[in-house]
């Protein structure tokens, strides 16, 4: 069976699982069934999404990313530090840039521990995960930052195409241009490689640390653009979230079938992985689940795409 073939049957199957997900809902789940809860759905999960498209990347190398959560805390700190009229208070434009320069310092920070000081992706993102963690809490001096700039605001929250909010639109724009990242350059091309076989990639000319090191900052960009359309949904950010942010992302991309021991990615699929995560959020919450036990289900969501991933691994390999 072809890896093209497979990775169709793949994304059917995580697909059926999403209309399946949402079919039980709409029966179990008081007014889940109203058309504006799809939409609800779509615009909760974009930030979310955004940066488990480029988790895609570090997972296709074989790689974990556990800072994406604290991560994005501390990006949206930054935002509200640069745009803040409490604080440095910069033109949009130059705010925006700046969030999304230091998601790339994250990542870059990220990939050069990782590739040219050989420490394990997860020691690496582990140890970020409490710097930024840490950094977000001390520069906001624990307290919460408004961010009270209308363009910002609009950003997440404004409405484009009337009826559609800016997250969706930006979403989808995301997960096309990640596509063209896997699928037609040679960031995705190299990642892929790498976690197929880092050793006969690097033996066939390729600089392995440096396209290692990319991949990470690609992350990073799609994390400060997952930020800020967490914080310009509300206008504000509180520095002492993010904690937990990671197990979403890291599941809806092995959802969508990306494989943890790498060489494999699936954009499509990570994208329905992540409408999967909001949508059994959105539907527990509304049958009234307590949050808690909302943790206990990911978790168990994140156990079995686990499971099926290494046995999908364990039967490709006797193919």
């Amino acid at each position: 069976m072809s890896r093209i073939l497979r990775s169709s049957i793949q994304q059917v199957f995580v697909f059926a699982a999403l209309i399946l997900i949402y079919i039980f809902f709409m029966i179990f789940a008081p007014n889940f069934a109203q058309p504006t809860i799809a939409l609800d759905i779509v615009q909760q999960s974009a930030y979310v999404g955004v940066m488990a498209l480029g988790a895609t990347f570090v997972i296709a190398t074989g790689g974990i990313d556990l800072s994406v959560g604290t991560g994005m805390t501390f990006a949206a700190v930054m935002a509200g530090v640069f745009l803040s009229g409490d604080w440095m208070n910069l033109p949009l434009a130059a705010g925006l840039l700046l969030t999304l320069l230091v998601g790339a310092v994250v990542g870059l920070i990220n990939g050069l521990n990782i590739s040219y000081l050989g420490l394990p992706p997860f020691i690496a993102t582990l140890a970020m995960m409490m710097v930024a963690r840490g950094l977000a809490l001390v520069i906001s001096d624990k307290s919460t930052i408004s961010i009270k700039n209308s363009g910002y605001i609009w950003l997440a929250s404004g409405e484009l195409i009337p009826g559609v909010k800016n997250a969706i639109l930006i979403f989808i724009i995301m997960a096309i241009i990640a596509a063209v990242l896997l699928n037609k350059t040679l960031l995705g091309r190299y990642a892929l490689a790498i976690g197929s076989n880092e050793e006969a990639t690097r033996l066939s000319g390729v600089n392995v640390k440096f396209w290692k090191t990319m991949v990470y900052i690609a992350a990073g960009v799609f994390m400060a653009l997952g930020a800020i359309l967490y914080s310009a949904r509300f206008g504000f950010v509180q520095p002492a979230e993010g904690v937990g942010f990671e197990l979403n992302v890291i599941a809806a991309v092995v959802i969508g079938g990306t494989s943890l021991s790498g060489g494999r990615a699936n954009i499509i699929g990570t994208v329905v992985g992540a409408l999967i995560m909001e949508t059994l959020r959105k539907g527990l919450q509304m049958m009234g689940i307590a949050q808690e036990w909302q943790l206990v289900v990911t978790g168990i969501v994140v156990l079995i795409a686990v499971f099926v991933d290494i046995v999908r691994r364990k039967r490709q390999s006797t193919v």
